[in-house]
């Protein structure tokens, strides 16, 4: 094939970048010119706006950009997560073809499935032909000497030189980039049978005379066709079976609704694309409609199916007030809401992106398979020569062709595909179950060290209990009167994001008291708040707040303590260096944190309580739960010093909070876990976040995290046997024992099926009960 022709064989589709056929079924005509597509989707999108994909082209007035970019989606690869690239394409460094980081909500075919689809159901009919003569050349002849070869180049030709023509194209990447791997041996090892057959065909009078059998010299177009077509079979099946792995993500994106019904200043209301909604939007959600985007409920009452994205099966009722979160079902009842975050910042969007960067992150695990595969290609290569050179110098008549058999079956057999994948594949799915039970992995380390886990440090408000406290009373001392006491603090704590500040501002409020802006505000010290409210010095906080700024608590304490023996969390407030008074917050116990937290504890998990409340208040909550070590009134450096400290004893520790307090050991902690209902600097931190908020999240998260695991073991388990039995028995080893050969058409199959085996195995941890 000359260059030119080959130059018109092939185009770029100009949408996606993908090399396709020219003259395929999808193309279209535009200023003079043919353009090739992947897809119907791909040709759809060019004749809606040609110039837009694009380049100028001499002699046209273009202002337009290339393809590039709003539909150019990025792609990865599923071994390499480093690999990142605009549009389609092959990995440099295994071959592995790419797939969208993101991937579209809708179900259309891959494009590289396509053209392997096309590639093999054509060529089938060529390869069944030519191993049927060569299977019969010695039983029933249909041809007779050299003509027997001549017709088994003309079928096998184009299977190897055109169905196989990617897997050159990729083996030849790989020697140029210096990164040997499954497809320079699937190359050599076909490329090596295919032109010994062409030499004996071609030139027969150059080989030994022994190699001569019924006037011909013995070929073997069969072996390299059906190699290349039974890759091409196995691709097919990997692909599809990859595929069912993103199939989270596309059933993530798919719960947006694609409209939104605005209502307009004058009260008209009309539906508007989801992309076209902005934040302060008042927007009505009727009876059985998805909420469009996160805000807050203005008028009306209903419940809300949230299962899709907390795993929490109850609809919850929502009235005025109340937050709505993206893409959930407004079971009953219309619901007037204002949109508060839109496009990636939606819920649903961050879970999205969360999702696939864990499910493109490389486990620990992994290092040592990468290790290993980084100095098998090469093993392998030496392997097959060995191969080759001791059956043509040692082996029996005709040692040499013995050899190259051989040799092609150790190289095909020895692909390092199924190694490759062994833990890719097992996080992607695990990644995408957790998602739609409310469970969001931030890489897959978090998945792997989630199991080892022998200790958890839990907080209290917002992990523990409901974390939407309720005011329970307030106290002054002779010189403020209690309302006073409420007034200033709740002044103060409109700058808080505490969920017990929140309490106190809505009772003051409630009660309608008048408050004003803090003049200065300073949080972050995790043990209370300090401020400025009216020229006045004030601290709001806990005991230790007090002790810290030198207040005296006395006046107050046994009071305190009656309340904290019912199990309500005390704030004190100084105003000028003086206790002015108490405020009393009390914080149900979540429904399910007992559950929880007993079944925690019956898998050897040690439950440790450490908050910023009283030690009095700890104390009664840990109680009703069953938990024995608690620590009380701790600064968020205390929370990250446990954490330390534990695990300076070799305890392994995983950590669960909600707040900024938390956030330090968060990020300490072999595995932090964010509750999705408290601050994002807690989810920043974090390695697992809670959608719901529940702490019942990390039992299912754990149990996750064992089952994958064992299956990245199984998998990982299953290629070093594969291959530890698979190479010498490829090498004919055996052959002294049995008399028998491993054919290369047989190391084909078994190369696909491990490869196949391996993915569909970690397709089985979507029947995993975790709930």
């Amino acid at each position: 094939m000359s260059s030119s022709s080959q130059h018109h064989a092939e185009q770029q589709d100009p949408v996606c970048g993908m090399r396709v056929q020219a003259g395929g079924p999808f193309s279209a005509q535009y200023q003079g010119a043919t353009y090739s597509f992947c897809s119907q989707k791909c040709q759809a999108k060019f004749n809606d706006d040609p110039a837009r994909y694009l380049a100028p082209q001499p002699g046209h007035d273009q202002q337009q950009p290339a393809p590039s970019a709003p539909d150019a989606a990025e792609y990865t690869c599923p071994m390499h997560p480093e690999i990142r690239q605009t549009g389609p394409g092959t990995c440099p460094i295994c071959g592995m073809a790419l797939e969208p980081l993101i991937p579209d909500a809708e179900d259309e075919q891959n494009p590289e499935l396509a053209d392997f689809s096309r590639r093999f159901w054509w060529t089938l009919p060529l390869t069944v032909g030519v191993t049927v003569l060569a299977m019969s050349a010695h039983a029933l002849p249909l041809f007779h000497g050299a003509t027997q070869n001549w017709v088994e180049l003309f079928l096998a030709t184009p299977v190897t030189l055109w169905a196989g023509w990617p897997f050159f194209v990729r083996g030849l990447a790989s020697v140029r980039q210096r990164s040997p791997n499954m497809w320079t041996l699937i190359g050599l090892g076909t490329s090596a049978a295919y032109l010994y057959s062409v030499a004996a065909t071609l030139a027969p009078q150059i080989f030994p005379q022994n190699f001569m059998q019924d006037g011909r010299i013995g070929v073997y177009f069969e072996a390299a066709a059906v190699i290349i077509s039974l890759t091409l079979l196995g691709q097919m099946l990997e692909l599809k079976a990859r595929s069912q792995t993103s199939a989270a993500i596309k059933s993530l994106l798919g719960l947006a609704p694609k409209t939104a019904r605005r209502i307009d200043a004058d009260g008209r209301e009309q539906d508007i694309p989801l992309t076209q909604v902005r934040q302060g939007d008042r927007l009505r959600v009727r009876p059985g409609e998805k909420v469009p985007v996160d805000g807050k409920v203005l008028q009306g009452e209903s419940a809300v199916d949230e299962s899709m994205l907390t795993g929490e099966p109850v609809p919850v009722m929502k009235a005025p007030g109340d937050g709505l979160i993206g893409a959930t079902l407004n079971a009953h009842g219309s619901l007037v809401m204002e949109a508060q975050k839109v496009g990636a910042d939606t819920t649903l969007a961050q879970i999205v992106q969360m999702v696939g960067r864990a499910q493109r992150s490389k486990a620990p695990m992994q290092r040592m398979a990468d290790t290993v595969a980084g100095y098998f290609v090469v093993g392998v290569i030496v392997i097959a020569l060995l191969t080759f050179f001791a059956w043509g110098l040692l082996g029996p008549e005709p040692g040499w062709v013995f050899g190259l058999i051989n040799a092609v079956a150790v190289l095909i057999i020895a692909c390092p595909c199924a190694l490759g994948l062994a833990t890719p594949m097992s996080i992607m799915v695990a990644t995408g179950k957790a998602a739609g039970s409310g469970v969001l992995f931030r890489d897959a380390r978090a998945i792997e060290n989630l199991c080892k886990i022998d200790t958890l440090i839990v907080d209290k408000t917002g992990t523990l209990t409901e974390g939407r406290p309720l005011f329970h009373s307030v106290a002054g001392t002779p010189s403020f009167a209690a309302p006073e006491v409420l007034r200033l603090a709740a002044s103060l704590d409109q700058g808080s994001e505490h969920p017990l500040a929140h309490a106190i501002v809505e009772h003051a409020r409630g009660e309608g008291l008048e408050l004003v802006d803090p003049q200065a505000f300073e949080s972050g010290s995790g043990i209370g708040v300090r401020g400025q409210v009216e020229g006045r010095k004030l601290q709001l906080g806990n005991g230790a707040l007090m002790q810290e700024s030198g207040v005296d608590i006395g006046p107050l304490q046994e009071h305190a303590e009656r309340l904290r023996a019912e199990g309500v969390s005390i704030i004190y407030l100084a105003v000028d260096g003086a206790l002015a008074g108490l405020l009393a917050v009390s914080d149900p116990i979540k429904a399910t944190a007992k559950r929880a937290v007993d079944r925690l504890q019956e898998e050897d998990i040690k439950v440790i309580m450490a908050t910023g409340d009283g030690l009095t208040t700890a104390h009664a909550v840990a109680r009703q739960l069953g938990i024995e070590e608690v620590h009380g009134e701790v600064k968020p450096q205390d929370k990250e010093n446990l954490v330390a400290d534990l695990q300076s004893y070799g305890r392994r520790v995983a950590m669960a909070g909600d707040g900024i307090n938390d956030a330090p050991a968060l990020a300490r902690a072999e595995v932090g876990v964010a509750m999705g209902t408290g601050t994002d600097v807690a989810m920043n931190s974090a390695q697992v976040t809670l959608v719901k908020g529940d702490l019942m999240g990390i039992l299912r998260a754990r149990t996750l995290s064992v089952a994958t695991v064992r299956n990245m073991r199984q998998n990982l388990g299953f290629a070093f046997l594969y291959n530890a039995m698979g190479i010498p028995l490829a090498a004919g080893l055996l052959y002294p024992l049995t008399g028998l050969l491993l054919s290369p058409m047989i190391a084909a199959l078994a190369m696909s099926v491990s490869s196949a085996s391996v993915v569909f195995n970690a397709l089985r941890l979507r029947r995993v009960a975790i709930d």
